[in-house]
């Protein structure tokens, strides 16, 4: 069954929007890689809301007025893995408090900077999107 899923691509202010937050997965699939926070979406759940629990979950940041980016396929078949994930941008505010369960570390980096790391799922895809995004701006 493919499962619906949001991810968060957050910068540090309206100002740095070419900052953005990965964290380094502590779980399979894609573990020890980097991603962007996000998840599954629960049943009764709107995307939005998805997003910002997420979002606080991992990194225990509170997303501040998510935008729809648009959305992208995960599809992994030797993984058994199908998803579709609802992108989100927006700025965060709080204090850093990774999960330890789920997230090995977690840090602000330059997109170009997050473009030479692994990145788990399709988020290098992910962060081409916002990067385009940002130019048409």
């Amino acid at each position: 069954m493919v499962k619906a899923t949001v991810t968060a691509i957050l910068s540090p202010s309206a100002i740095k929007k070419d900052t953005v937050l990965l964290t380094r997965r502590a779980v399979e699939p894609f573990m020890n890689c980097w991603c962007f926070p996000g998840g599954h979406i629960d049943r009764g759940e709107t995307a939005r809301h998805a997003v910002i629990r997420e979002t606080a979950e991992e990194t225990g940041l509170e997303l501040q007025s998510p935008v729809f980016l648009g959305y992208c396929d995960e599809i992994f078949p030797v993984l058994g893995f199908h998803a579709v994930v609802l992108m989100f941008y927006g700025t965060a505010r709080g204090d850093l408090l990774p999960q330890p369960d789920e997230v090995s570390d977690i840090a602000w980096f330059s997109i170009r900077e997050a473009r030479s790391l692994k990145l788990a799922f399709n988020h290098q895809e992910v962060l081409t999107r916002y990067e385009n995004h940002l130019d048409s701006l």
